[in-house]
């Protein structure tokens, strides 16, 4: 309880905050690494999410491989990259985007998968092509599933980017590791609080926005699909086939 309350009383001191060195700049550096992160795992993953949900095709296998991505120790990940780049920002952006990235696919294909098959039928019917239906339908309906994926990445690439530290980058690893081989525990102890702290801003704004989007017509977020009785209605031309048509189709209308 007392390192804590001398990590608060450091915090609160401008030597903390002020210099190139400060927690200011680190942070800086430490949201700057979590955006490239980020960015570079979404041009990768975003694409080949969309294409498995809509497609269906290699579902099994991007399952096995983002579990295994998950299960790759980051340290040891880090530490061997970066016996091949040298010291750096290279190798811990290498680590950080292959954490960030089976987060973004899973989120990309679950909420492209989430859409009600009515509700694509429906657009097909309306004479959209493949393309159309994914951009038009699917993403703007999934969205919510496909910002969960990037909130999760988000998260724990700014938990994890205090390691790139351990091989020479920026970031508020430094303070931290620094506190660590000098036994200044409030000052280890008060970085440790302001990665939490960026963690909870980023997860609030991340929530802030999801909530935001909900309230934009067609973008109501992930939908139940049908039961085998709607499939046997749709079928057979029933009533109750009709109404699933014509209420799939006002999503899509407002997409366009």
């Amino acid at each position: 309880m007392t390192n804590i309350v001398e990590a608060l009383r450091w915090l609160l001191t401008a030597e903390a905050w002020a210099g190139s060195g400060g927690l200011w700049v680190r942070s800086l550096e430490h949201l700057g690494y979590t955006l490239i992160a980020l960015g570079i795992s979404a041009v990768l993953a975003l694409p080949l999410g969309l294409l498995i949900g809509h497609t269906g095709r290699g579902r099994g296998v991007a399952v096995v491989a983002t579990g295994a991505a998950r299960a790759l120790p980051t340290l040891g990940l880090l530490t061997l990259v970066a016996l091949f780049t040298g010291i750096g920002l290279t190798a811990p952006m290498v680590a950080l985007v292959i954490l960030a990235a089976p987060s973004v696919l899973a989120g990309a294909y679950a909420g492209v998968e989430s859409v009600n098959p009515a509700t694509v039928d429906a657009a097909r019917a309306q004479g959209m092509n493949g393309w159309q239906v994914l951009t038009r339908v699917e993403i703007p309906l999934g969205l919510p599933l496909i910002l969960s994926g990037l909130r999760l990445a988000a998260l724990q690439v700014i938990a994890t980017a205090t390691l790139a530290a351990y091989v020479g980058a920026g970031g508020l690893g430094r303070p931290l590791f620094l506190g660590l081989r000098t036994y200044d525990y409030p000052m280890m102890l008060g970085t440790s609080i302001v990665v939490i702290l960026l963690a909870i801003l980023a997860d609030a704004a991340f929530g802030t926005g999801q909530r935001l989007l909900r309230r934009i017509p067609g973008l109501a977020g992930p939908q139940r699909a049908p039961g085998r009785g709607s499939s046997r209605a749709a079928r057979e031309g029933s009533p109750r086939a009709s109404r699933t048509a014509s209420d799939a189709s006002h999503p899509v209308t407002t997409a366009r």
